[in-house]
């Protein structure tokens, strides 16, 4: 704890982002930096705590307390704080294998673990992580480091999203010879295409698989495995192989007029988007294009956030979204203490340029879509809404129930989907014969990433169901080392 005064004499400083009429021109990243002395004087906010509740990375009511891969943050913290950024990054690297991920997406559950929190604004410690692996971009301290010596054991990643990409370097590391397999065009998953280039720029993505390929991991792009290529034929070209393809089926909304034209699933439209950005906009406009159109985004979250602030850079006329829960106070609840999630009211980047632009905020809450409606061409031209109210059922389960005489009718020439996942897709699963869940979710013992086939292990959204990109990271590491023990029969690499 370099400046024991530090929390006391420093008020917490972020960045401001870019304003919002310049960054809905481009697709650049919206995010700024601070000057590195700044930065440095960030880190002297730390209390070093005893106990640090942000590295903690527990489940408290569902949700994550304190950062699930226990980064050891008051120590690189201090470091900053006395300029050793080196030594910062190498205690970052030690816990996070992509820290340019988490430092831009994670919704940072260690800062609403942090004990200075209690009383004054948290430690920057999102925005610290992002400035030290930048830096360490920047100074050219981030090279390829092949394995010294190799095993001579094989290991099959199906699926290269943050699971994935974790597993996959955490099992290089070890000496196995890996190889990813990934059914789009280009790897990374949702950090490719399901995450807006504004807010996770495409560069960071390429650049660290392009890392992973000079330390000798292999990628295998376009080839769906249980599709393209038949599940029993990886199993037997490799020792082992770990599932990491996600929670890609969405939720669906059954109501009257869903079979209409113009109607898509957010994962689609986010993808459409960025493939036509990443193709330099080679086909003139996207394949889902709203420009000049009334949108209607169906539901909340990152997802929701995402598909107004893609919107609204297409050009689009309008843009609402629709949010069945209701609106979150302002502040912590009583039932809702530290170090717990905060689960408070935030206007994410989205919300912020669409109240820009019109003057109001673009989420309607309890609010429910009861009917698309045609346009008379087979297309969607509207959405009949109505507001709810959450009232128990006869098991006592809440449930949103239509308040009569509260209906509505929207325009809507596009309607945009983003109401979750149910879990994984059941291809390869299917073939496998893997046991899974209620939820389709692939099942492991206790403690365990091996599922019901030994050899085969499983990690990420697969395994636990939709979450953060910091949970997939940590699971792609634990099945790493569990893949690690089966191949090996010990493991160095951490849990």
């Amino acid at each position: 704890m370099g400046d024991p005064n530090g929390f006391l004499t420093t008020q917490r400083l972020v960045a401001a982002d870019r304003a919002p009429l310049e960054r809905i021109r481009d697709w650049q990243e919206f995010h700024a930096a601070l000057p590195g002395v700044d930065q440095e004087r960030q880190g002297s906010r730390c209390m070093n705590c005893g106990i640090p509740f942000c590295q903690a990375g527990v489940l408290i009511k569902g949700a994550a307390s304190g950062c699930p891969l226990h980064n050891l943050m008051p120590e690189w913290n201090d470091l900053i704080w006395r300029g050793q950024w080196h030594e910062a990054w190498l205690r970052l690297m030690k816990t996070n294998n992509f820290p340019e991920f988490t430092g831009r997406v994670c919704p940072a559950p260690c800062e609403g673990a942090c004990t200075v929190g209690l009383n004054d604004p948290p430690v920057t410690i999102k925005a610290n992580e992002c400035a030290i692996i930048d830096r360490a971009w920047s100074e050219g301290w981030m090279q390829p480091q092949p394995p010294k010596r190799r095993s001579g054991k094989s290991v099959a990643i199906v699926g290269s999203g943050p699971a994935g990409l974790a597993c996959a370097d955490q099992l290089n590391k070890a000496g196995h010879q890996v190889v990813v397999y990934e059914r789009a065009d280009r790897p990374g998953g949702l950090l490719t295409y399901g995450i807006p280039n504004m807010k996770l720029d495409k560069t960071w993505v390429s650049r660290r698989v392009a890392l992973m390929a000079d330390a000798g991991i292999a990628f295998v792009t376009g080839c769906e495995v249980g599709r393209d290529l038949p599940m029993p034929q990886v199993r037997a070209a490799h020792d082992a192989v770990v599932l990491c393809g996600g929670a890609t089926r969405p939720r669906d909304l059954s109501v009257p007029g869903r079979s209409l034209s113009g109607i898509h699933f957010a994962v689609d439209y986010l993808t459409a988007s960025t493939r036509w950005l990443l193709d330099q906009q080679a086909n003139g406009r996207p394949s889902i294009d709203v420009r000049g159109l009334d949108v209607v985004v169906i539901g909340g979250g990152d997802t929701g956030t995402d598909c107004v602030a893609t919107a609204i850079r297409q050009g689009c006329r309008s843009v609402r979204q629709l949010e069945i829960m209701p609106e979150a106070p302002a502040e912590r609840r009583g039932d809702n203490p530290w170090p717990q999630w905060p689960a408070i009211k935030r206007t994410d980047y989205g919300q912020e340029e669409a109240i820009f632009i019109s003057g109001a905020d673009p989420r309607h809450y309890l609010t429910t879509a009861l009917a698309f409606l045609d346009d008379g061409h087979g297309q969607v031209g509207g959405i009949e809404t109505a507001r709810v109210n959450w009232t128990p059922n006869s098991q006592g389960r809440m449930t949103p129930i239509p308040v009569p005489g509260s209906e509505q009718t929207l325009p809507a020439q596009r309607v945009l989907l983003a109401m979750g996942f149910l879990g994984p897709e059941s291809t390869a699963l299917d073939e496998l014969q893997l046991a899974r869940d209620a939820q389709s979710r692939v099942q492991t013992g206790d403690g365990s990433y091996q599922t019901s086939q030994a050899g085969i292990f499983a990690a990420g959204d697969m395994r636990r169901g939709q979450s953060l990109v910091v949970w997939a990271i940590q699971e792609g590491r634990a099945a790493a080392r569990a893949c690690d023990i089966y191949l090996s029969g010990t493991s160095l690499l951490p849990g």
